[in-house]
C-alpha cells in the first residue's frame, strides 16, 4: 500500500509541470491549423467572386500605376452602403430600384469592385467637396450620363449644406453647393453632334440624286446646343455617346437612315455610321480641345446593355441576380458571336482610336460594367419591357464615381 501511495504521489509529481506545456503545444497547433484553413478557404459559393479578363483595355490612364480595369466583383455582406438611399428626389422613378421593391436592389450594394494590384476606395463625399471647391463639373451625353450625374449628386447631397438648382446655358440639370461654390450639370446629348429630320428638296440635290427622300441630317462639325457652351463654363467635363448610334429603332438604315453633313454640305459618298462616328468624335474633340485646352476631360467608355432572349421591345430580359462569371460576359459581349449586346465593344474601339493621342482621359467603365446584369432595373422600370441598359440607383454607377474621382486625384497629385 505504501508503495502504492508512494508510486501515485511520483506520477502526480511527474504530472503536473507537463500539463501547461502539452496545453501550449495543443494551442499552437490549433492556431497554425485556422491560418492555414483561412489562407486556402473560398469564399460560400451562394456570393462568390467574379474576375474579367477577356476585353480588350486601353493602357492605365497616365496619372496612376493602377489598371483599375483588371479586377474582380467581391460580395460584402457588411459593406456600408451607398452614401445615400432611395430617398434622394433627383433619382428618376424607373431607376428607384428600392421603391421598386426590385427583389434584389438591398444586393446590389454590397458587390465592391477590387482591382487585381490595388484599391479602389468609395470616395468621400465630404472631402471630395473640400479639395474642389470652386469647381464646375459637366456631364455630357445620353442618359447613361445622367445615371452618373445623378449618383453624384445624391452622395454630395449627403453632406450639410444648402443647395441651390441652377442649370448653366444647355444644361438640362444642375446644381450649386453654395458652400464649396461647386456645381455639377448635366448636359444632355444624344449623339454629341446637332442632327434632326431632313426630307428630300423638291429641287433636288446631290443626296436626292441617289435616291434619298428622308432620314436624319448629322452635322459632323457643329455641337448639339445643349452643350455647346458647356466648355466654356465647366473646369471638368465628362462625355460619353454610342447608345443612339446602333439603335435601328431611332436610325433605321432604310427609313430613317443617319445623312452626315460636313460644312453644310452632304458627305459624298454617304457613309455608314460607323464612320460618320469616328468623324462627329474628331470634330468634337478638336472643338472642345480649341475652347477649355486647360480643363481636365474624359470620355467614359461604353456602358454595356445586359439583354438577354432579345432586344428592346423583342421580350429580352435580364434577371439575373449576381454578376456574371468572366466566360458569360465574354459570351455576351464577344464581338464574334454579334449579340444582341455587341454595340458595347464596338463603340470603345472607335472610341480607343480617336481618342489616341488627345487630350482627354479614357474613363474606362466597361470590364467592371459587363460582369453586373443584376444591377438594371428590369421588369421594376416600370416600363412594360425590362430595361436593362440603365442602372438602379444606388448601384454600379456609385462605383463610376468611385473610379472618376480616384481618377480626378491621381491627375491632380
Amino acid at each position: 500500500m505504501a508503495v502504492r501511495e508512494s508510486h501515485h504521489r511520483h506520477y502526480q509529481a511527474k504530472q503536473v509541470p507537463l500539463f501547461p506545456l502539452l496545453s501550449l503545444i495543443c494551442f499552437v497547433s490549433i492556431f497554425l491549423a485556422l491560418s492555414v484553413f483561412r489562407k486556402t478557404s473560398v469564399p460560400p459559393q451562394s456570393h462568390p467572386s467574379f474576375q474579367f479578363s477577356n476585353a480588350e483595355r486601353p493602357k492605365a490612364d497616365s496619372g496612376s500605376s493602377c489598371d483599375y480595369t483588371d479586377g474582380s466583383w467581391f460580395y460584402d455582406p457588411n459593406s456600408r452602403s451607398s452614401s445615400y438611399d432611395h430617398t434622394c428626389k433627383e433619382i428618376f422613378k424607373g431607376w428607384n430600384c428600392f421603391a421598386a421593391n426590385k427583389s434584389n436592389a438591398l444586393e446590389i450594394v454590397k458587390w465592391h469592385w477590387k482591382p487585381k494590384h490595388c484599391d479602389l476606395p468609395h470616395f468621400d463625399p465630404v472631402s471630395f467637396l473640400e479639395k474642389f471647391r470652386n469647381t464646375n463639373i459637366g456631364f455630357v451625353g445620353d442618359s447613361l450620363n445622367r445615371n452618373m450625374f445623378v449618383s453624384l449628386f445624391c452622395s454630395l447631397k449627403s453632406v450639410p449644406g444648402e443647395v441651390k438648382k441652377w442649370r448653366p446655358a444647355g444644361a438640362d440639370r444642375g446644381f450649386s453647393f453654395l458652400k464649396y461654390n461647386l456645381t455639377i450639370a448635366y448636359h444632355r446629348t444624344n449623339i454629341v453632334a446637332r442632327y434632326g429630320w431632313w426630307s428630300a428638296n423638291a429641287d433636288g440635290g446631290k443626296l436626292e440624286s441617289l435616291g434619298y427622300k428622308e432620314g436624319y441630317r448629322v452635322d459632323v462639325d457643329i455641337p448639339e446646343n445643349s452643350w455647346i457652351e458647356a466648355p466654356n463654363f465647366h473646369n471638368i467635363l465628362v462625355f460619353n455617346t454610342g447608345h443612339w448610334w446602333w439603335a435601328p429603332s431611332k436610325f433605321d438604315p432604310v427609313k430613317s437612315p443617319m445623312l452626315f453633313f460636313e460644312k453644310d454640305q452632304p458627305v459624298i459618298p454617304p457613309v455608314p455610321p460607323d464612320v460618320g462616328f469616328e468623324m462627329v468624335l474628331k470634330h468634337m474633340i478638336s472643338y472642345v480641345e480649341k475652347r477649355k485646352p486647360g480643363a481636365i476631360k474624359f470620355f467614359r467608355t461604353q456602358s454595356p446593355r445586359h439583354f438577354e432572349g432579345g432586344d428592346w421591345y423583342q421580350g429580352g430580359s435580364c434577371q439575373r441576380q449576381q454578376p456574371l462569371s468572366s466566360q458569360q460576359a465574354e459570351d455576351l459581349f464577344s464581338l464574334s458571336n454579334n449579340g444582341t449586346n455587341v454595340e458595347v465593344r464596338l463603340v470603345n474601339q472607335h472610341l480607343f482610336k480617336v481618342l489616341n493621342g488627345t487630350s482627354f482621359h479614357i474613363l474606362n467603365i466597361t470590364p467592371m460594367s459587363e460582369l453586373r446584369a443584376d444591377a438594371h432595373p428590369a421588369s421594376a422600370g416600370g416600363k412594360k419591357h425590362d430595361d436593362c441598359m440603365h442602372w438602379c440607383l444606388p448601384g454600379l454607377t456609385d462605383t463610376w464615381n468611385d473610379l472618376f474621382i480616384q481618377h480626378l486625384y491621381n491627375i491632380r497629385s
